[in-house]
């Protein structure tokens, strides 16, 4: 089959590999119709290179048409329509039964001391065969492929592999108050997501962003738009907004950007430094000694008002970044953050979803293409060029 694979920094090629096959009784395969290109998936195209290998395939928002289930599987048919979540995840071991499905004991990862399984992401967690293919093999089907009707292009559901439920447990970890102000950082996919979630749930919400086409889509779903270039000229986000909100700041900021923040020369540096040197030093220098750059967080602890709450929903992969504590600790701030727990929150979204389109899944998609111009769309999507917001591919 044809699947997007990692070759090198910035070198990501459409290859043949073997087709999946059953490997457990309770897996399934299915054939991919539209799967995403995700923001994160650019951490692997540059800043998290160090743990991947060549011919890794890649991608983690899938969705499409079970072809074939293992003997052990008794909630899934050929031919059922089903999205598939970014977290490898058993369901039924004591993080899944918390709702912590990314902190899933069956599939952390000791080695590296991190988490859950995803599906085509690197060493660090899994290295899981990615959905950006022709066909997908699913482990815990039963519990992971999530069954959608056949009416409504993919678009409809697709969303719930990653952007709905990022977004959501975003808003719900970021506990606005009724009436209260959101702050939302990056108007890319999760935050333009998160933004338009806010608006509907009725806050106030300002989104910053740089690039003027992603704001004008969080400015027609009612949120208000920030440009952050502009901010900084008149003494930056936290000025600007407090101005705002009455001298305060609001009750919520969303960071939605993370490590891929503009404005950290020297965390940039390192990261593309680090890139480059053998895996064998590369990887234990990420993981113990890393820098991210922290410029949205940095803004997000800035602007957020005393006794408010900052949601992290942009990834950071840096363990030795300076944090200011002083200003943490005196402003009272409280911190939320993680990968999504997606199946935690489907059940809630999926309604959403059946009779309405209520943020605008339908059209949220700037770009439809095949997977032959992968290669492209990430340099692309990397450099915010074309008016990529959303890429989904369509093998």
């Amino acid at each position: 089959m044809k699947a997007v694979t990692w070759q090198g920094v910035h070198d990501m090629q459409v290859s043949e590999v073997p087709d999946p096959r059953i490997e457990e009784p309770t897996d399934a395969i299915i054939k991919v119709t539209s799967t995403g290109l995700c923001g994160s998936d650019l951490h692997l195209y540059e800043t998290l290179a160090p743990f991947m290998e060549a011919g890794d395939v890649v991608g983690h928002e899938p969705m499409g048409i079970v072809q074939e289930v293992g003997a052990g599987i008794s909630n899934l048919e050929v031919g059922d329509r089903v999205v598939i979540p970014f977290n490898v995840c058993c369901g039924s071991c004591f993080m899944c039964s918390e709702g912590l499905h990314s902190q899933c004991e069956t599939t952390q990862n000791h080695e590296h001391g991190t988490g859950a399984s995803f599906f085509g992401y690197s060493k660090l967690y899994g290295q899981v065969p990615g959905g950006q293919a022709e066909y997908l093999r699913v482990p815990f089907a039963d519990f992971m492929a999530m069954k959608v009707p056949h009416e409504h292009a993919d678009d409809r559901f697709l969303f719930l592999s990653d952007v709905l439920p990022t977004a959501w447990q975003a808003l719900q970890y970021a506990a606005v108050p009724d009436g209260g102000t959101l702050l939302v950082l990056g108007a890319g996919p999760i935050g333009d997501m998160a933004a338009r979630m806010g608006v509907r749930a009725g806050h106030r919400v300002i989104s910053v962003d740089r690039v003027p086409e992603r704001l004008a889509r969080v400015q027609a779903f009612g949120a208000e738009a920030l440009n952050l270039d502009d901010a900084e000229e008149v003494g930056g986000v936290g000025d600007v907004v407090r101005e705002a909100t009455q001298g305060r700041g609001p009750h919520a900021v969303i960071d939605a950007v993370g490590m891929e923040a503009h404005g950290s020369p020297v965390a940039s540096v390192v990261q593309k430094f680090a890139g480059m040197l053998p895996d064998a030093i590369s990887e234990p220098m990420m993981k113990n000694a890393g820098l991210d750059r922290l410029a949205a967080l940095h803004t997000a602890i800035d602007a957020v008002r005393r006794g408010g709450t900052i949601s992290i929903a942009g990834v950071y992969g840096g363990s030795a970044d300076p944090m200011p504590m002083m200003q943490l600790f005196d402003k009272q701030v409280q911190l939320r953050m993680g990968q999504a727990n997606v199946r935690r929150w489907t059940d809630d979204l999926l309604p959403l979803l059946l009779d309405d389109d209520p943020f605008g899944v339908d059209a949220f998609a700037t770009h439809h293409l095949p997977l032959a111009e992968a290669p492209d769309a990430y340099e692309h999507f990397q450099k915010k060029e074309e008016g990529m917001v959303k890429v989904v591919f369509q093998p």
